[in-house]
């Protein structure tokens, strides 16, 4: 299936040269587009033009794909928090994106979540049919909150009935379970090495505890205001990634959650090249968030597409179902995507985000979220949705 005749390019995040899913293995896919970052540059560092040729010359020249989205370029803690070093962060950011852009790389998926990436409670879920997703439980975030973390004032982001769930937990449970849920937590982001200890991991939350949200919102403006000009002279274009999960935990300040969070966000900075990379899991995790209308309200600034369902559950809790099972009218969102690059004649790049691990998978053999099959139904399956809507289409 030609990409270009639907408007929509197959992508497929790939985690680099240690990456198991193998370049050769994303071709078989199907997918013609790569989802990637220089994982091995530090946090904050630049990304020199010449490691951002090498890498696109092993997905292009040799492999015959194409290096479609960085996800990400993280923001160092340092621009998040107005502190330390964060304006020579913020121009590192911006020689990263001129030298993405004489690489010919324009579009950038980015975050604004203080401290972590996304958060779950558990990597290996066991679902009815036997096979693995990933979950978030918010009794266990409060067991790991109040009672392995022991934050100060946490007690009042919870209700009592949770508080009694979260206790009985944290007393009836392994210290295997409570290890591997602190393991969870404090993973850094997905294929890099840069997580923390519990020790570290309590200092990077101490830094955000007189961090409002109406301040760090001025602190991301700040932010925007200096990059996203950058952007616009190298004809880049910028998605920031809703918060994921869409609720505040952990006492950080968590600003795009919403609709609402979605349209201030965006207000910052009147420019199309700021814009969302809308995933649908992580704002589908909080049921009042409508991903049909979100997506047609903000048809003109989606820049990148994660497609992923979620099951909701008991208080704000959740985990991640099958591409065309769960809270998410897949369909629909799908017909709005299709409706908005005929509108904008343009190729927008999606991707089917994380997967269940199926079948042998089951062994350590990616990370978490990112097994090669389970992707693959997922691609699969939205491929065939998107085939038939378009001749649903044609027939009308």
């Amino acid at each position: 299936m030609s990409p270009d005749f639907i408007g929509l390019e197959e992508t497929w995040r790939w985690f680099g040269p240690k990456d198991p899913v193998t370049l050769q293995y994303i071709r078989q896919t199907g997918a013609t587009g790569i989802v990637t970052a220089l994982h091995e540059v530090p946090l904050g560092a630049v990304w020199s033009l010449d490691a951002i040729k090498e890498r696109k010359k092993i997905i292009e020249q040799q492999q015959g794909l194409r290096w479609s989205v960085v996800e990400s370029l993280p923001l160092h803690e340092d621009i998040k928090t107005h502190s330390g070093s964060f304006q020579q962060y913020i121009e590192n950011y911006k020689i990263s994106i001129r030298n993405l852009a004489k690489a010919d790389i324009r579009t950038i998926c980015y975050n604004v979540m203080p401290v972590l990436d996304w958060t779950r409670t558990q990597v290996n879920h066991l679902v009815e049919d036997g096979s693995g997703a990933l979950k978030f439980d918010w009794v266990s975030l409060c067991a790991f909150d109040l009672f392995i973390l022991g934050r100060e004032h946490a007690a009042a982001d919870y209700q009592e009935e949770v508080m009694v769930k979260a206790k009985d937990w944290y007393q009836t449970s392994t210290r295997q379970a409570k290890d591997a849920l602190v393991q969870i937590m404090v993973a850094g982001l997905p294929g890099s090495d840069q997580g923390f200890d519990l020790d570290h991991f309590k200092g990077a939350l101490k830094r955000y505890e007189k961090i409002t949200p109406s301040t760090y919102l001025a602190h991301i403006k700040y932010f925007l205001e200096q990059v996203i000009p950058v952007a616009e002279e190298n004809k880049v274009v910028l998605g920031v990634h809703p918060d994921d999960p869409p609720f505040n935990i952990l006492g950080l300040p968590r600003i795009v959650r919403t609709e609402s969070h979605i349209q201030r966000y965006l207000d910052l900075y009147p420019s199309t090249n700021h814009g969302l990379t809308l995933c649908t899991g992580s704002l589908g995790a909080d049921p009042e968030n409508n991903l049909v209308s979100i997506a047609n309200n903000y048809k003109d600034r989606i820049h990148f597409v994660h497609l992923r369902n979620v099951t909701t559950y008991d208080y704000q809790s959740f985990f991640e179902d099958n591409h065309l099972e769960g809270a998410v009218d897949m369909a629909g969102v799908i017909q709005v995507l299709l409706d908005t690059v005929k509108q904008r004649n343009i190729l927008l790049p999606f991707r089917p985000d994380h997967g269940h691990t199926l079948a042998k998978e089951h062994e350590p053999s990616s990370y978490p979220g990112y097994p090669l099959i389970g992707r693959l139904r997922g691609l699969a399956e939205l491929r065939g949705l998107i085939m038939g809507l378009m001749s649903q289409e044609n027939d009308k």
